[in-house]
């Protein structure tokens, strides 16, 4: 290294150190060959990013002036501007030896060593893009000895393009012809150097890096012309015939139609004045008057090299009219086509070649063949009334081939057939074979496995026409039904698909098929959700948009679109009514918090925790301006509602709110009156006014136009304890909603909604929501009646704040939602949450939806064939359920105060019920009386259990007591022992009873006498779970400690102790044959032991670094079936296990998720379980 550019390294070496994170820096530099991969893992061995950094420059002073170089360039491309600037007077020159630049003689083998890489893209959906992408991946990874399956959505086709780019490719080019939209630039944004052609400059300014724009003509100069001319020929431009010069002026500069005239000049030398004369005299249709390049040019030129084929070739290169656009053909698929020998057909594509009617790649062991788009358009065009039947025969060939089987992805046409085949039968307009492929599982399942949803859903709408020609209803069971499971059929390993489709309605095409494929396979495990009739998805569209939690969403005015922002730093507009995505924004630096469309629709403002606020076009994505006079995170951005007049309003941490107009660059008015975080700000219907709300606990109302303060109301007076005084925990105010007129604002703080006159600001009503849930966000509906709240615990609600009854209630989301927002008609409301989505749902439709919610906690009893659920409803209701009919039995009028748990007497004669207010009570099921209630805690009371007899109730509380009441004599034991609060019980034999608690202990009672008979000191953490041995003669302990136990009544002592879990050990169960036992951890692992032995037999749910736990977390619970042969646990989801394997045997994946128990039938045929969205699942095994 020149010792000038040492010396500007170390002298800067302390800022370098500093600020640079070395990841993408060092991608840049290996991918211009100046660092190695060992180097690499040398500097991600250092503990703190300041000491990667200097290792960094340690390796960079010991090499060469390339590094120096390569470093300065990749600075500039990850955004170290100003660090790039401290180096650039030390970059050392390039010369050659005679002190040129040696660049003369190079080829671009010399510049690129990695390759050119070609790829036409043109306009594009998100599907479409993802089809290029994974053709572009397939061919680039075809020399790979390593296969990988296609990449299922465009940002994991980014990531492994940027890998072969790296690893395999580096210092290439790669050239995309025709980009439209810049967001589909943004996919192909890697370590490599692009070459891009399009008609919109503005492209560029969504990716980083350099750029060079180089402005292109429409054709070729006449002197270019005749040089490629001259090399097709072999001869000089001095040594061209006099015909040449026409012949370049009537190809009208397109270099393809010159190469193709060439490439007939190659073949025929004698045919000069031919050529010219063909090129004269023909007049031939135009194919596309609108297109940038030479349409009538190129009709010409290829109808003369066509007519150059003899006829038998002809046919066969009319046959290529049907190719799909910019893809790589494999020779067996015209193999299969012609019904010949490879060889054959090498040889007639080869003579397509050497004419350059054709293009050909050789990947190493085979050739793929493609057509240029203009060269496609022409043979489509000239062939226009033949391409039905053409489409017709390459579905039949395929057919007569492939008969009743399907490719296989070892097979070189896999890819082809599953992307293409219904693109062909759509073609050929064969309606009954386009719906028996498409509406086939197996072809959903092996398509979907493949590529993912996303192209198959693209095919429902593409060939509507066709498949939709005698009625849509089957069409839509499809499409609706892979919108709603696409997120699982991205899942590794893959889900069950006939599972999948038992699901559906019973009405639908997919579940009706899905059932007749369960009955014909013998020996599966399958498994009919038999209440689902109560289910009904309120939700009209589903989308992910992002791929973290969404903070923010919302319409545009005309309904047409939907802005969201969140966790991920990218701002979203898509379609509302179907999902498509039309912009795609990396908008920040950090988290963004909200987003706001201006009244006409024409830009979005963006909001961030960098505390910058942004406003972009909202078609184009172009960043219009910045603002960044906020000193703290930006928590909220409202445009006012008049169109034309465009002014903004912030909010921040740093306690002010800000007004800005769009056609200036710096802030209009600030207003100061707020002494902590303001987190949300409103323009009036009017605009004459701004609402604002901070966690010093005030709301205050500001004049737009002076900035001055109004209003201010203290929302802390509205919060009293017990003794009527204001409480002390500080009063976060997170949001307000104006009324329609203005008259009124509604306010959020914690789980009340307060509604305020705003002349007077007198509390005009309130509504309180569950202490258990937080309210996040609220909106008022145009029509002032309805407000959409959105709840921590995953939920919306609508309420009618004139009768204040709530009137809906809105679950679907896995996560807290973040945000409600009505269209500006009222008739739609969308919601986001963390859990990556945005729903969007129909008002009226949800208006007239049922609000049933069910706790976690219930009972189950199995008796002579009926499932009889005792459930707590909508928090303080009591319901008997029969699960076989999906029917309400009985069900209780609403207590004071929230049930907390429930259980059933063995004989379905009693229930019995703990309150929040510690309150148990016993009730007749036969009319749902009430026998017996007593106050038997102060605190909310836990479990609550039955005795055989039914005379006898056993509970205990958050307390470390347990009580035994006679209900019927009123008696009651005290079970007094534990010294921390008891985690559960189960009753033994002998009027005996088992507890566990979390001060580690088990111990066994008395129930008559209330005396402990044993004593066990199990774990040094909380127990949180028993079983007992069929013989009764053992018991196991799990524990937080994550052990598990196996001990011994007889001795009081340890048999086992279980010992590798990485996690809580939450549940256990013994096997009914005595030989087993099962455990479950928190890291979602099922592990199978020998009781005799304490040997771990099995794994059951292996976790790996490519796979997310097999329960999305913890193990909940488990359960044998009598054989000892099959296994059920519940989780994130229930699945089944074969214990001699322990591999699965089935996954039912639940609506919600969080299982917290699964009841069994004793003969192992029939399941319930609740999930967090309080949706009951009764399922029977098909």
């Amino acid at each position: 290294m020149d010792v000038k550019s040492r010396n500007y390294l170390l002298k800067n070496r302390q800022a370098l150190e500093k600020d640079i994170k070395t990841s993408y820096i060092m991608d840049c530099m290996i991918s211009d060959e100046v660092l190695t991969l060992e180097e690499e893992e040398r500097v991600k061995q250092q503990n703190t990013q300041k000491e990667q950094a200097a290792m960094l420059i340690n390796i960079i002073l010991t090499k060469d002036n390339n590094s120096y170089r390569s470093f300065y360039n990749a600075l500039l491309h990850e955004g170290y501007r100003d660090l790039a600037e401290l180096l650039q007077d030390g970059i050392p020159a390039i010369s050659s030896d005679n002190g040129k630049t040696s660049m003369d003689g190079m080829t671009s083998d010399d510049y690129f060593p990695g390759g050119v890489h070609w790829i036409s893209v043109g306009k594009q959906d998100k599907a479409g893009l993802l089809i290029k992408l994974q053709n572009l991946c397939s061919r680039l990874e075809h020399d790979s000895t390593l296969s990988q399956r296609p990449p299922l959505n465009i940002e994991e086709a980014k990531d492994r393009l940027r890998l072969l780019m790296l690893r395999k490719y580096a210092r290439s080019l790669l050239i995309l012809d025709d980009i439209w939209d810049s967001w589909v630039l943004k996919a192909f944004d890697n370590q490599c150097q692009v070459l891009i052609t399009s008609r919109d400059r503005s492209v560029t300014d969504a990716v980083s890096g350099k750029k060079y724009e180089v402005h292109v003509e429409s054709g070729l100069a006449h002197e270019k012309g005749l040089e490629i001319l001259s090399l097709f020929v072999n001869m000089k431009i001095s040594e061209l015939p006099e015909q040449a010069n026409c012949l370049v002026r009537e190809c009208k500069g397109s270099p393809l139609v010159i190469s193709l005239i060439g490439a007939l000049l190659r073949d025929f030398p004698s045919r000069w004045d031919y050529y010219l004369k063909q090129l004269q005299n023909k007049q031939f249709k135009r194919i596309r008057k609108s297109s940038s390049y030479d349409y009538e040019a190129l009709d010409e030129a290829m109808s003369i090299s066509v007519e150059q084929l003899n006829d038998n070739y002809k046919d066969y290169y009319k046959d290529l009219s049907i190719l799909p656009k910019d893809v790589r053909v494999p020779t067996k698929v015209l193999c299969i086509l012609w019904d010949m020998e490879t060889e054959e057909v090498e040889d007639i594509l080869q003579e397509f070649v050497n004419k350059s009617l054709l293009f050909c790649d050789h990947n190493g062991k085979s050739f793929h063949y493609y057509l240029h788009d203009l060269q496609l358009d022409f043979l489509t065009e000239k062939n226009r009334n033949q391409l039905q039947e053409l489409h017709k025969n390459i579905v039949n060939q395929y057919k007569k081939y492939y008969k009743l089987d399907t490719p296989v992805p070892s097979q070189e046409d896999c890819m082809y057939w599953y992307n293409f085949l219904a693109y062909h039968m759509a073609g050929a307009n064969m309606q009954k074979e386009l719906c028996d492929l498409m509406f086939s599982l197996d072809w959903i399942k092996a398509k979907t496995e493949l590529v993912g949803p996303a192209h198959l859903i693209h095919e429902y709408v593409e060939y509507s026409s066709v498949l939709d020609q005698k009625d849509s209803t089957v069409r839509e069971n499809f499409q609706e039904f892979l919108s709603l499971n696409g997120h699982l059929l991205g899942r590794k390993p893959f889900p069950d698909i006939i599972q999948l489709g038992l699901c559906q309605p019973e009405t639908s095409e997919v579940y009706q098929q899905a059932k007749l494929r369960a009955q014909r396979q013998a020996g599966a495990f399958y498994l009919e959700w038999i209440n689902k009739k109560s289910l009904k998805n309120l939700y009209r569209l589903v989308v992910r948009p992002h791929r973290d939690a969404v903070y923010h969403a919302c319409f545009s005015k005309d309904r047409q679109r939907i802005a969201s922002c969140g966790a991920d730093k990218t701002l979203q507009v898509f379609k509302a009514g179907s999902g498509e995505r039309l912009l795609e924004i990396n908008a920040h630096d950090d988290e963004i918090l909200c987003c706001a469309f201006s009244a006409d629709g024409e830009f979005v403002a963006t909001c961030s925790a960098d505390k910058k606020v942004k406003i972009w076009n909202s078609r184009t994505g172009q960043c219009r301006c910045v603002y960044e006079e906020h000193t703290e995170q930006v928590n909220c951005c409202q445009f006012n509602n008049r169109s034309g007049q465009y002014v903004l309003a912030t909010c921040s941490n740093d306690t002010f709110i800000k007004l800005w107009d769009l056609n200036k660059k710096y802030c209009r008015n600030t207003m100061m009156g707020h002494v902590n975080s303001v987190n949300h700000c409103r323009f009036s219907p009017n605009d004459e006014y701004v609402a604002s709300c901070s966690t010093d606990g005030t709301v205050k109302l500001w004049e737009t136009r002076s900035a001055n303060e109004l209003k201010s109301i203290e929302i802390k007076d509205f919060f009293k304890n017990a003794d009527e005084q204001p409480d002390d925990v500080e009063i976060l105010v997170k949001c307000c909603s104006w009324s329609g007129n203005g008259d009124m604002i509604l306010v959020v703080a914690k789980n009340k909604l307060l509604l305020f006159d705003v002349k007077t600001c007198v509390l005009l009503t309130q509504v309180i929501e569950s202490h258990h849930s937080t309210i996040q966000y609220c909106d008022f509906c145009p029509g002032d009646e309805l407000v959409a709240v959105a709840l921590s615990h995953c939920s919306v609600e609508l309420w009618n704040i004139k009768s204040l009854s709530k009137v809906a209630y809105c679950r679907g989301h896995m996560s807290w939602v973040h945000c409600v927002t009505f269209s500006p008609d009222g008739s739609l409301f969308l919601t986001s949450s963390d859990d990556q989505t945005v729903r969007i749902w129909e008002t009226k439709k949800v208006c007239k939806s049922s609000d049933a919610v069910l706790k976690s906690e219930l009972d189950v009893v199995f008796y002579n064939g009926e499932v009889m659920i005792l459930a707590i409803y909508n928090q303080k209701h009591l319901q008997l359920i029969n699960g076989n009919t999906d029917s309400v039995i009985m069900q209780t009028a609403a207590q004071e105060s929230p049930i907390s748990c429930c259980c059933l007497s063995e004989d379905l004669q009693f229930a019995a019920f703990g309150q929040e207010s510690g309150t148990i009570k016993v009730l007749q099921l036969l009319d749902g009386k009430v026998l017996k209630s007593r106050e038997a805690y102060r605190t909310s009371v836990q479990h609550c259990r039955f005795t055989s007899d039914c005379q006898t109730l056993i509970s205990s509380a958050h307390d470390s007591i347990i009580q035994v009441w006679n209900w019927q004599s009123s008696e009651c034991v005290f079970l007094r022992g534990h010294k921390e609060a008891v985690k559960d019980f189960r009753l033994l034999e002998n009027s005996k009873l088992l507890s566990w608690s979390f001060d580690g202990t088990v111990k066994v009672w008395n129930l008559t006498t209330g005396n402990t008979e044993k004593d066990f000191a199990c774990h040094g953490d909380a127990v949180l779970s028993c079983a007992v041995s069929p013989d009764d003669s053992k018991f196991s302990s799990t524990s937080a400690d994550k052990t598990a136990k196996i001990w011994s009544f007889e001795s009081s002592s340890v048999l086992h102790k279980l010992k590798g879990h990485e996690a809580c050990v939450r549940c256990c169960t013994f096997s009914p044959n005595n030989k087993l036992l099962a455990t479950g951890d928190d890291k979602g692992e099922i592990r199978i032991w020998d009781i005799l032995t304490g040997a771990l037999l099995h794994f059951c749910s292996p976790v790996t670094a490519d796979e997310e736990p097999t329960h999305g977390g913890w193990v909940t619970d488990l359960s044998f079936s009598p054989d000892s042969k099959m296994l059920v646990s519940s989780g994130g989801f229930l699945k089944w296990w074969n214990v001699t394997t322990g591999e699965s045997l089935q996954t039912f994946y639940t609506n919600g998720t969080n299982l917290k128990s699964i009841h069994v039938s004793p003969n192992f045929r029939m399941y319930v379980t609740v999930d967090n969205l309080g949706i009951l699942y009764v399922l029977q095994k098909l």
